[in-house]
């Protein structure tokens, strides 16, 4: 009975996760209408980094435990995840629809499952690659689609950047496996936040330093439409995510776990069509079909 109560709470911590990740790509867009890319990451990991250092004090009551000896390690993963997918993803948010960047994350698993490939010389099903090749041909279609459709270049910059940033987190998560086993995944996610901190404050002290604007660099903090998104960003879908998807680790089958992340991309889709007025067009659902249908397939004919 008890069992089944962890597990019961555990999918609920999941399904609020998928929203929170979900909603992410709205408040990205709401937050840079009040501040530059560079400001509004250094405040969104300023703001995580807080809420770690709380969580640390007030429940688990000791200091991250990071081994020297990994550090350098753990330094180039936090090159992949944090700091290039957020720098890509709000860079790439600044020009293109929070829908469209929800269809083009979506293909992640995929990218994921090639790098694997590669990388880890893991074997895919004949049926896999078929699913893969279907996710990727989706993509394709859309970029194509917008290019035939006079869509503007900053339009298709923001696309290229989105891509980027999805390389970047499946990079981290082939390259991450190891560094998940020898560390708990709440110090690890302490030790990129802290470093992703410290590197987008320097970045943005040091470009308010060059055009002499340093006056200016809380300046986005008087208007609630920027203090609430960074709130959000910060505590919400950097540290609370990070918790309920351990959480539920812990308890479901990572299989399983994986399923729901699926689903975040569907979310910010038709978040940026409800709150945000976006535009979807045909190309837009036949090719959000090709990479969902693709993703599924990845996941159901896994070997």
């Amino acid at each position: 009975m008890k069992t089944d109560r962890k597990e019961a709470w555990a999918y609920i911590g999941l399904f609020l996760m998928t929203l929170i990740i979900g909603f992410s790509f709205i408040f990205v867009k709401i937050a840079l209408r009040h501040a530059s890319a560079t400001d509004l990451l250094a405040h969104r990991f300023t703001a995580a980094t807080a809420g770690l250092f709380l969580y640390y004090v007030l429940y688990r009551r000791k200091r991250p435990a990071i081994e020297r000896k990994n550090i350098p390690g753990l330094l180039l993963l936090s090159f992949f995840y944090p700091l290039m997918l957020f720098a890509f993803q709000t860079l790439g948010l600044k020009y293109t629809s929070a829908s469209e960047a929800g269809i083009l994350s979506a293909i992640t698993p995929v990218i994921t499952v090639i790098l694997a490939l590669f990388i880890l010389k893991e074997k895919n099903s004949f049926l896999q690659n078929v699913c893969v090749l279907l996710s990727v041909a989706g993509v394709t279609y859309i970029m194509y689609r917008n290019g035939l459709n006079t869509v503007s270049s900053e339009s298709m910059k923001g696309n290229l950047l989105i891509l980027l940033s999805v390389l970047s987190i499946a990079f981290y998560y082939v390259l991450g496996r190891k560094a998940n086993r020898l560390h708990n995944s709440m110090d690890i996610t302490f030790f990129m936040s802290f470093t992703a901190c410290i590197v987008f404050n320097l970045a943005a002290v040091a470009i308010h330093l060059k055009s002499g604007t340093l006056s200016h660099y809380f300046e986005a903090f008087r208007n609630p439409g920027f203090l609430w998104p960074v709130l959000y960003l910060g505590i919400l879908s950097t540290f609370l995510t990070s918790f309920l998807g351990n959480n539920a680790l812990s308890v479901i089958p990572a299989a399983q776990v994986s399923i729901f992340n699926n689903f975040s991309p569907v979310i910010s889709v038709f978040a940026g069509v409800l709150f945000l007025n976006e535009t979807l067009h045909s190309w837009h659902f036949v090719g959000g079909v090709l990479v969902l249908a693709g993703i599924i397939g990845v996941n159901v004919f896994r070997k």
